[in-house]
């Protein structure tokens, strides 16, 4: 049996799915909504994020918590079994050797949840975005 949102209309196969009526304006209100179990991980991932970036903006690009200078640096997003982070192809290609063990597809790293986060790793290619993407 479905549930459907009586605020939003969406409808789930979970009773009660948390979810976002409407689309986040800021990365609080994109962490707030998700479980609580996960946003504790997403907040790592964000203050990681923001000390490689500090020149960087943070905003909500394509549904996604985003780290901007001029263009995407870098997203990040909350998934069932991970975060999603996505540094784009030449990235995930660059860091390849250091990716393994990792699940990487064209532009995207999957950090599982059961996992501890590669701090220097994900500080290492959000740089290596940032001086790349501004040529």
């Amino acid at each position: 049996m479905k549930w459907k949102c009586p605020k939003c209309g969406r409808e789930f196969s979970k009773q009660n799915q948390g979810h976002y009526c409407m689309k986040p304006q800021n990365i609080e209100e994109y962490i707030a909504v998700q479980d609580a179990q996960v946003q504790p991980r997403l907040k790592e991932v964000r203050d990681i994020l923001a000390e490689a970036l500090p020149e960087a903006e943070e905003r909500i690009s394509w549904s996604m918590p985003t780290f901007w200078k001029g263009r995407n640096i870098i997203h990040f997003a909350a998934a069932k079994k991970h975060i999603g982070l996505y540094p784009g192809d030449g990235a995930t290609e660059a860091f390849k050797k250091e990716l393994t063990g990792f699940d990487v597809s064209k532009g995207t790293i999957r950090l599982p949840y059961d996992q501890e986060l590669p701090a220097d790793l994900i500080a290492r290619i959000a740089r290596w975005c940032y001086e790349e993407y501004r040529k």
